[in-house]
C-alpha cells in the first residue's frame, strides 16, 4: 500500500513538471509570436503604404499549372481584377491533360494582359513546376522585359490590389525578394485539423524574423508567391540554377541569402489565399514532400521533428489536463497544502497553452471553433514527419506534378 502511494506522489509530480514545461514552452511562443507581429508587418497592413510609396514597376506574373481544372477559374478571374497599371499575366501549362486550358481562355477572352503558354514535355533532369516557369520566363517577351517577376501556384488567389500592395511593401522595405506565406483556406475537415498545426511546424524551422536578417539569415520563401526583381533573379541564376529542386522555393531562397539579396517574408493576411490539396492523402504528400525537403532529406531530423511536435503540442498539454483534473478532484489529502498552487499552476499552463493556440489560429484566419482538434492535429502532423522519415529510408519515390522523383537520403 505505501508503494502504491509512493508511486501515486511520483505521478503526481511528474505531471507537474510536465505542466511547468508546457507553461513555460508556451510563454516562449507567446513572446515569440508577439515579437515577429511587432518587427514583421503583414502584407494587408502594407496597404497603408500607398498613398507615400510608389509602385510603378512593370510586373509579369508566372503561374505553372499542371491539371489545375479546379481552381484556375478562381485564380483567373482574381488576377482579372488586379488594380495595378503595368502588370502581364502568363499561365504555363504543364503537360495537362484535363481541360484547365479551356476554362483559363473561356475567361480570359481577347484580354490583352494574359498569355499562355503550353508546356508539352519536361527534361528528365528537370523537375516540372520549375520547367514550366524557366520555360516562360525566357520564351515570353513580357517575362523577358519585366522589372519585377512574380512567381505564384494555381491554386492560389489574389485580393484586387495584391501585386501593387506587395510592390509597395517591398519598395518600402528596401528588398528584392518578398515572399508571401498564404493565408490559407478551412473548407476541408483535414484543413480544419491539421492545416494549423502543420503551418506551426514550418515556421518553427522557418521563423518570419530570421528570413530577412542581413546575418544569421535563415533563409526561407513560400513558392506560392515569390517576388524578386529581375536584377537579383538574373544574379542568383533564375530557375535554371535550381532546376532539380523539388522544393524550388527554398532552394531560391538560399541562392538569394548566397547572393546576399535583400530579402523578406510576410503573412499575406487575406492579401492572397491559398487551397493547397482538393483532399486528405494529397494534403499527406504535399506535406511529406515540403517537410522532407525543408529537413534536407535527413531522416532522423524529420523523427525528431515529428516527435517534437508530438510531445509539445499533443502529450505535454494533455498532461497538464490530467494533472488539472487530479488538482481539483482527486489530490492526496496529505498534500493538501499543496492542492491550491498546483491547481494555479495546471489552470494557468492550459490558459496560456489555450490563448497561444488561438493567437495561431487568429493570425492563419483559421475558424476559432476548430482550436478544441489543434492537439489531435498536431498529433497527426506529427505522424507526417515521422511517416516521411520512413520513406526516405525506404528510399520511396514521391509523386508530384504528374512526375515520380527518386529522393536520395542525405
Amino acid at each position: 500500500m505505501r508503494r502504491m502511494i509512493h508511486l501515486w506522489h511520483i505521478s503526481i509530480m511528474s505531471l507537474a513538471g510536465f505542466s511547468a514545461a508546457s507553461l513555460t514552452f508556451w510563454l516562449v511562443a507567446i513572446f515569440r509570436i508577439a515579437r515577429t507581429m511587432l518587427s514583421v508587418p503583414t502584407a494587408r497592413a502594407a496597404r497603408a503604404l500607398r498613398p507615400r510609396v510608389a509602385a510603378d514597376e512593370s510586373v509579369c506574373v508566372v503561374i505553372p499549372a499542371h491539371n489545375e481544372s479546379l481552381v484556375i477559374e478562381k485564380l483567373v478571374a482574381s488576377l482579372l481584377r488586379q488594380d495595378h497599371a503595368s502588370v502581364h499575366f502568363v499561365l504555363a501549362l504543364d503537360r495537362c491533360t484535363d481541360d484547365t486550358a479551356a476554362k483559363a481562355r473561356a475567361l480570359i477572352r481577347d484580354d490583352p494582359r494574359f498569355t499562355i503558354v503550353e508546356i508539352a514535355s519536361c527534361p528528365d533532369d528537370w523537375a516540372g513546376k520549375v520547367n514550366a516557369i524557366h520555360s516562360a520566363v525566357t520564351r515570353i517577351e513580357h517575362a523577358r522585359r519585366a522589372d519585377v517577376l512574380i512567381f505564384a501556384d494555381a491554386d492560389t488567389t489574389f485580393a484586387p490590389d495584391c501585386v501593387g500592395t506587395t510592390l509597395r511593401l517591398m519598395n518600402h522595405r528596401k528588398l528584392d525578394l518578398l515572399s508571401l506565406v498564404s493565408t490559407l483556406t478551412f473548407g476541408h475537415w483535414f484543413e480544419k485539423l491539421l492545416q494549423p498545426a502543420a503551418g506551426v511546424e514550418l515556421m518553427k524551422q522557418f521563423p518570419l524574423t530570421r528570413a530577412a536578417k542581413a546575418t544569421g539569415r535563415r533563409p526561407f520563401a513560400n513558392g506560392q508567391f515569390i517576388m524578386i526583381r529581375r536584377a537579383a533573379y538574373e544574379k542568383i541564376g533564375g530557375h535554371h540554377a535550381v532546376h532539380d529542386e523539388l522544393l524550388e522555393d527554398l532552394a531560391i531562397a538560399r541562392l538569394a541569402a548566397g547572393h546576399d539579396v535583400p530579402a523578406g517574408v510576410f503573412l499575406a493576411d487575406t492579401v492572397l489565399y491559398c487551397s493547397m490539396y482538393p483532399a486528405y492523402p494529397a494534403f499527406r504528400r504535399g506535406w511529406k514532400r515540403i517537410y522532407t525537403e525543408s529537413a534536407n532529406r535527413r531522416p532522423e531530423r524529420l523523427r525528431q521533428w515529428g516527435w517534437r511536435c508530438r510531445a509539445i503540442s499533443t502529450l505535454l498539454p494533455l498532461c497538464t489536463l490530467v494533472f488539472s483534473l487530479l488538482a481539483a478532484f482527486s489530490w492526496p489529502e496529505e498534500w493538501s497544502s499543496r492542492q491550491a498552487p498546483a491547481m494555479a499552476l495546471a489552470f494557468t499552463a492550459l490558459g496560456v497553452y489555450m490563448l497561444a493556440a488561438a493567437f495561431i489560429y487568429r493570425l492563419g484566419h483559421a475558424p476559432l471553433w476548430t482550436l478544441p482538434g489543434y492537439p489531435i492535429g498536431s498529433w497527426m502532423v506529427g505522424g507526417i514527419l515521422i511517416e516521411a522519415a520512413r520513406d526516405l529510408d525506404e528510399d520511396k519515390p514521391i509523386i508530384w506534378g504528374g512526375r515520380e522523383y527518386k529522393r536520395e537520403r542525405r
